[in-house]
């Protein structure tokens, strides 16, 4: 039995990297057209689509302000806002029978990963400078900065597969629970289940970039010791 489920886009090619690619292309098209409905006709007073995405943007930053503080978190909101909306529809795509979510895949998610794992070392480059930002690796007391130094890189290194595998692992396990779902109740959508993965979908969206801004607070902001 074919363990894979079926969608749309697979009826025109059966190879799994189209259809990976496909529904990340369905993805990036579904959040530009958010973004473009939302600025489409702006207004001081927002209403339908820009006052969701007001308060989308309002709802990032306070949750950045509580990591790093709200002028911090202004800095940065448009890459989390970014991932958080990508990722956020990306997993909703897998929520609707037809279609797979591109976050089911390991290379997207640790293709997410790579790109915060790299943007946050940058920046805590950037900001505090190579000696200062790769000193604090070595912890409080120097004379176990031999010790500490080394747990510190191995702790960011698995920042990356703690990143892609959370976000990959549930959604792949979402994308399991359709397809049992589907195949009991392949006419009759029950709407708990359904209401569930949607939820999960958001959740996992949050999470994302909740530690990304943990992590950009934690390499930009040495000397307040966050």
């Amino acid at each position: 039995m074919d363990d894979r489920l079926f969608t749309f886009f697979g009826m025109i090619s059966h190879d799994h990297s189209f259809i990976f690619l496909t529904h990340i292309a369905l993805s990036v098209i579904i959040v530009l057209v958010i973004a473009r409905v939302a600025t489409a006709s702006m207004r001081i007073v927002p209403t339908g689509t820009q006052n969701v995405m007001e308060a989308y943007l309002g709802g990032v930053i306070a949750m950045g302000a509580d990591v790093m503080g709200k002028e911090e978190a202004r800095k940065y909101l448009p890459l989390v806002a970014t991932i958080g909306l990508f990722v956020g529809v990306a997993n909703l795509v897998g929520v609707v029978p037809g279609f797979e979510a591109p976050t089911s895949s390991l290379n997207m998610t640790l293709g997410l990963a790579l790109v915060v794992f790299v943007y946050y070392n940058f920046e805590g480059i950037r900001r505090n400078g190579v000696i200062k930002y790769f000193a604090h690796f070595m912890g409080p007391v120097w004379w176990l900065a031999w010790l500490m130094f080394p747990i510190e890189i191995v702790s960011h290194i698995s920042r990356i597969i703690s990143l892609s595998f959370r976000l990959f692992g549930n959604v792949k396990g979402d994308d399991m629970f359709l397809m049992v779902l589907l195949m009991l109740t392949p006419w009759i959508f029950p709407m708990i289940p359904f209401a569930l993965l949607t939820f999960m979908a958001l959740l996992q969206a949050f999470i994302f970039m909740m530690l990304t801004y943990v992590y950009l607070g934690g390499a930009v902001l040495i000397s307040e010791e966050h």
